[in-house]
């Protein structure tokens, strides 16, 4: 399971663990921006995993330059870019493991665009020829910010890119 940050990566892994699904993390998030940011939701993974002994594993890698060239420097579609970059990685990881399949933890969020997330799983799915396995664990949401809560984990305020951090940033100037 593609791991795009502590929280919410909860409710996904309490869902599936339920399943009987064992779950293998992997940390590859190089649209995170700014670094400090990067280390605070990286740090807040580690700490999830000792405290719940997960299996993940990490491809440390602030990508920043990488992750501005791939997204068009901002074009309009540069969520498609972003999820499709993380969930390739995350399908080639599930194959070259033999494992039967590959999930998101973005699946969780009501503020990531859902229908994209799963087009570009389904376009790995068929690029790697491993299964991109979807559940809306939207529902499951509120749950999540509970759980992360009384964990203690550290709790972002935007989806780590430097362009939602700049949106976030705007609107509160307009307003």
């Amino acid at each position: 399971m593609h791991i795009c940050c502590a929280n919410c990566s909860l409710y996904p892994i309490k869902t599936l663990t339920e399943k009987g699904i064992f779950i293998t993390g992997l940390w590859f998030n190089p649209n995170i921006h700014p670094y400090t940011e990067y280390s605070l939701r990286l740090d807040a993974l580690r700490q999830l995993q000792g405290l719940w002994k997960l299996d993940v594993d990490y491809i440390d890698n602030y990508g920043l330059r990488e992750f501005i060239k791939a997204t068009n420097n901002g074009a309009e579609d540069r969520c498609s870019m972003c999820y499709a970059i993380r969930l390739d990685e995350t399908a080639k990881r599930a194959k070259e493991l033999a494992f039967d399949g590959f999930t998101t933890s973005l699946l969780v969020s009501p503020y990531q665009k859902h229908d994209v997330i799963i087009e570009a799983g389904r376009g790995m799915e068929k690029r790697h020829s491993v299964r991109f396995y979807y559940e809306d664990f939207r529902p499951g949401w509120k749950e999540g910010v509970r759980m992360s809560k009384e964990l203690g984990l550290y709790r972002q305020k935007y989806c780590g890119c430097i362009y939602s951090e700049m949106e976030r940033y705007a609107k509160k100037v307009k307003s």
